[in-house]
């Protein structure tokens, strides 16, 4: 009695659809309401706001999804640790995640697991911007930096680095820049934002020394959407460019690009794996997931 309606509430607050839940649940809209019901009877509280567009959770419905997604979870890990002694994985798995990362970084790895692991097959598409993983299917979505989707799963797998650089002929002609305000006077290579993150000294009250995050709005006479299109024009000379660190650590390295203001780079991004909330996650993308976190630098 008490496990009556559990199942199909949590469901309607991952998907926020009572179509949806009843969708994956293999039964009838109908009953997925009925259930949900009778467990706010039972427990004489109101869990969701329903309206014609929308379902979302009550205060103390987030609090009561919280603790029954944490036992529905135990109970799938229960029943896949004892599968998994006898199976091995296999079947497609669908993914996403940023281009240049995903084709420099991402892939090859992919490739690797997959060399191990012959009976898996991969679907990956690989996009900029952010895809809904339930609407479109996807088991698994590489993103990087802040998270900001508490529906999801999400399992840390590395970090990059942001760098500000400039070809030593640029430099040579044009100087440089020492300061944030310095930028002003330079020619910056833009992508798909006006603006750079840094990280600038601040004080607080104590006096101590505070790092604060910054978005500095910059100008010049390129913008693509192409990091290695942006690569090439300040290996040109064109001018000052800020990218990820796996766009330009071989230019850094060989002298072709120079760091510049290294005291106000922002501290690393987190590179994330996320996944949908899943009764029945398979071995296949725990696998995976796993053999990221170990492999990715």
């Amino acid at each position: 009695m008490r496990w009556d309606g559990i199942s199909e509430f949590v469901y309607v607050a991952d998907y926020e659809s009572f179509t949806r839940a009843a969708k994956e649940l293999g039964i009838s809209t109908a009953q997925v309401s009925r259930q949900i019901s009778a467990l706010e009877k039972r427990l004489n509280i109101k869990l969701l706001y329903r309206t014609t567009r929308k379902v979302s959770l009550t205060e103390e419905g987030r609090m009561f999804y919280q603790h029954c997604r944490g036992v529905l979870d135990g109970l799938d890990a229960a029943e896949q640790a004892v599968s998994n002694l006898q199976s091995k994985p296999q079947g497609r798995i669908k993914l996403t995640a940023p281009v240049t990362y995903g084709e420099q970084q991402l892939l090859p790895l992919v490739n690797d697991f997959m060399v191990q692991y012959r009976d898996i097959e991969v679907t990956a598409f690989l996009s900029n911007q952010k895809i809904d993983l339930i609407d479109g299917g996807y088991d698994l979505a590489i993103r990087i930096g802040k998270l900001s989707d508490s529906t999801m799963m999400a399992k840390k797998l590395s970090r990059r680095t942001n760098f500000v650089c400039a070809a030593p002929a640029y430099l040579e002609k044009y100087g440089i820049p020492h300061s944030l305000s310095d930028l002003s006077q330079h020619n910056c290579l833009l992508g798909t934002r006006d603006y750079w993150h840094f990280i600038e000294d601040g004080k607080i009250d104590s006096g101590k020394n505070a790092d604060k995050e910054k978005n500095l709005r910059v100008s010049g006479s390129v913008q693509y959407n192409s990091g290695h299109s942006l690569v090439d024009a300040a290996l040109k000379g064109l001018g000052i460019v800020q990218l990820p660190d796996y766009y330009v650590q071989k230019y850094l390295a060989s002298g072709e690009l120079v760091s510049l203001l290294n005291n106000y780079r922002e501290p690393e991004e987190s590179i994330w794996a996320i996944y949908p909330h899943n009764r029945h996650l398979s071995p296949k993308i725990r696998l995976l997931v796993d053999y990221l976190a170990e492999h990715l630098v």
